[in-house]
């Protein structure tokens, strides 16, 4: 076994676990920085060391058969990128809500274990017709608040709050099932840019309506690149809440360093016969990538073209063009109109856009080298389900980190130990 045969199995394992490099230390009894030799193939780990990873991927359905479950509900789901982490860790999801057809179709081929059906358009849904939850998901869009009239009905005496201000808003939705249910806890996702969106208003009337109006114990926000977990460089925004005071932070969150994080050669198509065929994906015996994804002449000089002319005038605009040792740029769901922000380069060929089965891989959805998110729906379809998605990994660290506090903390630890018990034989 070669180091970068062995680098990789110890990678995929590890990522198997659904724990990090520096939780692995407690787990394995082994240093961070010879951990961290092994992850990224400067060192050959030692045969305990998979076989105990092995036996952690083996017991890793402990979590969801021993922890204490919880239910959430998912809205805004998208493909269940949030969802994921909390399903590794026993949580029930008891309701989902997503209006794009196409992202429900594949919603509902990747989590048929579920009771419920995907619901539409959650302004249409009475919060009294959602079932009890600990815990709300959402990955809202951002639209203006309006703030219009405020000042009067102050002048006036009258009352006014996120009725008023968030009235007409997505965020609207969030906001009154959580005054309905008052769930123990959500999480939301935003792109980073919610900050600064209208101005900073969106971002001050969020922040105003689940503390004053609503009375949770919000944590302060935190941006989160993905490109620690994923090769990709993609920030979004985590904001979470409690309904009662405790002494979580989300700034505690441990992540590796974004320096330390996986390049494109773990999610790209190996094309050597080492992966099988997978439908218009990939063809022949190499499992080679097929042809269909390769940029015409005359886009390829197009966008060179276009990347020149903005060059000349100061500005960054133009494409992304990426090999094996590189991270991406970030995945955004016009990726099927060209595939400009990530180009991979080929010698001697024009360069290609990442096959659906890779953008999997590059959200996290899939592991590098398998196949097990189903992808039901076509190119265009599955570019903008991935391109609009909650980078999984990302979740599942959240998750983790959360745990403690939303299920009861002597089962955390129970399963902890049972963990680490099998782990060291």
């Amino acid at each position: 076994m070669n180091i970068i045969n062995a680098a990789s199995e110890f990678s995929i394992l590890r990522q198997k676990t659904g724990l990090s490099v520096e939780e692995l230390v407690d787990h394995l009894d082994y240093a961070p920085r010879t951990l961290w030799r092994y992850e990224k193939g400067e060192s050959l780990p030692r045969k305990t060391v998979i076989h105990m990873l092995k036996e952690l991927v083996s017991n890793n359905d402990l979590l969801k058969k021993d922890a204490c479950q919880f239910r959430f509900i998912d809205l805004f789901a998208g493909i269940g990128g949030l969802r994921r982490g909390f399903d590794a860790i026993g949580g029930k999801c008891v309701f989902t809500s997503e209006w794009d057809r196409f992202a429900q179709q594949t919603y509902r081929a990747n989590y048929p274990q579920d009771d419920h059906d995907v619901m539409g358009d959650i302004q249409k849904i009475d919060a009294k017709d959602i079932p009890e939850h600990d815990l709300l998901l959402a990955g809202f869009p951002c639209q203006p608040f309006s703030i219009a009239g405020v000042s009067k009905k102050n002048s006036l005496g009258r009352s006014h709050g996120f009725r008023c201000e968030a009235q007409g808003t997505l965020f609207f939705d969030v906001a009154r099932i959580i005054q309905h249910h008052r769930p123990k806890a959500f999480l939301l996702e935003n792109v980073k840019n919610l900050i600064n969106h209208d101005k900073g208003n969106t971002f001050k009337v969020i922040f105003k309506t689940l503390k004053e109006e609503l009375g949770y114990d919000v944590v302060e926000k935190r941006v989160i690149d993905a490109k620690c977990l994923v090769p990709q460089h993609r920030e979004r925004i985590f904001i979470v809440g409690f309904r009662d005071k405790n002494d979580f932070s989300i700034d505690n969150l441990e992540l590796p360093d974004v320096s330390d994080g996986p390049t494109l050669k773990t999610i790209l198509h190996s094309e050597d016969g080492s992966e099988t065929p997978e439908g218009h994906f990939t063809i022949g015996k190499k499992a080679r990538v097929s042809d269909k994804y390769s940029l015409s002449d005359h886009l390829w000089q197009y966008l060179q073209d276009y990347a020149k002319k903005h060059k000349a005038k100061g500005n960054g605009f133009g494409f992304g063009l990426a090999g094996p040792d590189n991270i991406a740029r970030t995945l955004s769901a016009r990726y099927y109109k060209d595939g400009s922000e990530i180009l991979i380069e080929r010698k001697g060929k024009n360069p290609r856009r990442l096959t659906p089965r890779e953008c999997a891989r590059l959200m996290g959805f899939d592991i590098p080298g398998e196949k097990k998110f189903k992808i039901p729906v076509s190119d265009t379809q599955a570019y903008r389900q991935f391109g609009n998605a909650v980078v999984a990994p990302v979740a599942a660290a959240i998750a983790r980190h959360m745990a403690p506090y939303i299920i009861q903390s002597e089962a955390v630890d129970s399963i902890a130990t049972k963990i680490k018990k099998t782990a060291n034989g």
